[in-house]
């Protein structure tokens, strides 16, 4: 459960971005998105050998 202490004389929308920042960090919901759908190990695997291939020709596009 996220506390956000809002502080004497401090705008609720301000209290409301720190709170909507601090929720974006804790990945809530990407995890319960990641959930809604399950994928096979095999699947999964397969996509991050593909990020992985992706982001290493990036680097080597940099390098040159």
């Amino acid at each position: 459960m996220l506390i956000i202490p809002v502080k004497e004389g401090e705008n609720i929308d301000r209290a409301l971005k720190r709170f909507k920042r601090k929720f974006d960090r804790t990945g809530t919901m990407r995890q319960l998105r990641k959930r809604q759908q399950f994928t096979k190990p095999s699947v999964s695997r397969r996509q991050e050998i593909k990020k992985a291939e992706y982001i290493q020709s990036l680097r080597d596009k940099e390098e040159m």
